[in-house]
């Protein structure tokens, strides 16, 4: 059988070019096969990537690296030292002891994150508004940025200043004519949470086709920094559509991602109408990470991130507090928004803050109210494992953003 096949192979050119032409089709449904299977087992990992390579001859991924250790380059201010340190962050000054936290550098694989300088980022902020946009992890984040410039500034030539019932907080370098701010806006679109002093944490009501009203007060940015994930995590939303003084507003219980996509598609609706792509630079935060169980890095069950000394030091670890849906959600908005000639460059620090279980408040902060016995009996029960001390982590977040605007942003 083999020999007649053979024969009439070859005597059957047209016949022989159809088995190849099979074969050949056969091997290129193998590679696609193969090709699609990778990219399904890869989609359990976060895709979100650096803005810009740090060297133009070759890539860099920023958020790709390792912590290390360096108590002489850091920290790069004294808590003491910062007239503008917010109670909540401020872990030296309530006791905590082990400072360790202060002095870490994250290092790149296959580059180095530039110097921060203060004076440099003045410069370029001279005749800017430098704005924070979204919770209180990016208030944080705000914190540690004032912390960083305000020591090269003198005492006259720099102030702080509240606004509409502190919604809208502004530091002012007055030598440069710049402001670094933050605004209030923990769903980014309108919601029953906009009080920035006093908001309910559980029933949350979002008005989620309206954003006007916070979009009002950052318009005219040069620096717009968004993030807006912890208030989202939910398993559902309530909905407005009207207002909240309205007898015919219309309210609707909605599922979680969905509510959440919603609100990205009013605030990326807003950017690509009104926003100045000459003039204004767009950056969105990724998911800042909990550290609330320590069954997830091998502690023990039932601990939490209280008492942690050191840094994970798995590669690659990715607790159950960072959630990759809502994450794909904002890079395929961002997606969009390229191809409307509206560029949003994603500031990616969720994996690199995944392993600085170490770095959280926990009991080391004000407490906003008198704790119970209870509370006090347990201090698991309300240390603090989603903010971050400063000096700290933060301050690298900012270090980062810092790297892309001296290095790629010409203003």
């Amino acid at each position: 059988m083999a020999n007649k096949s053979l024969v009439v192979a070859m005597a059957s050119p047209t016949w022989a070019s159809s088995v190849a032409g099979c074969f050949h089709s056969l091997v290129a449904l193998l590679v696609v096969a193969l090709i699609v299977s990778a990219v399904y087992l890869s989609s359990g990992q976060p895709r979100l990537r650096s803005p810009t390579p740090m060297k133009r001859s070759r890539q860099c991924d920023l958020f790709s690296g390792r912590w290390v250790y360096d108590n002489v380059s850091y920290p790069l201010y004294k808590e003491k030292e910062c007239p503008y340190m917010s109670e909540q962050h401020a872990c030296e000054a309530y006791g905590r002891k082990d400072l360790k936290y202060q002095q870490w550098r994250w290092q790149p694989h296959g580059c180095d994150i530039p110097r921060f300088n203060a004076t440099t980022l003045l410069m370029r902020l001279r005749n800017k508004r430098f704005v924070f946009v979204g919770d209180s992890l990016n208030r944080n984040q705000w914190d540690s940025m004032v912390c960083m410039l305000e020591s090269a500034i003198p005492p006259t030539l720099k102030s702080l200043s509240y606004h509409y019932n502190a919604s809208l907080t502004i530091f002012r370098a007055h030598e440069y004519n710049a402001t670094i701010e933050y605004y209030w806006a923990p769903l980014l679109v309108e919601s029953n949470c906009d009080n920035a002093v006093n908001h309910p944490a559980d029933h949350r009501i979002a008005r989620v086709r309206a954003i006007e009203k916070h979009a009002k007060h950052w318009n005219d940015a040069d620096f717009l920094i968004f993030n807006s994930y912890r208030w989202w995590r939910l398993p559902k939303m309530e909905l407005l559509w009207g207002s909240f003084e309205s007898t015919d507003a219309i309210h609707k219980v909605v599922e979680m991602p969905r509510a959440y996509e919603m609100a990205l598609s009013t605030w990326s609706d807003w950017l690509e109408m009104h926003i100045n792509r000459s003039k204004t630079k767009l950056f969105f935060v990724s998911m800042s990470p909990t550290h609330e169980k320590a069954v997830e890095w091998g502690g023990v069950p039932g601990k939490s991130c209280l008492g942690e000394t050191e840094p994970i030091t798995r590669q690659g670890y990715w607790g159950n507090g960072s959630d990759l849906a809502m994450m794909r959600m904002v890079e395929s908005v961002i997606e969009k928004l390229k191809t409307r000639s509206v560029t949003i460059h994603v500031l990616n620090i969720t994996q690199l803050s995944e392993y600085r279980k170490e770095a959280h408040p926990t009991v080391y902060r004000k407490q906003w109210h008198p704790l119970t016995k209870e509370e006090l009996a347990n201090p698991i029960s309300y240390a603090d494992c989603v903010h971050w001390c400063l000096p700290g982590l933060p301050d690298v977040w900012n270090e980062l953003l810092y790297a892309y605007i001296v290095r790629y942003i010409h203003t």
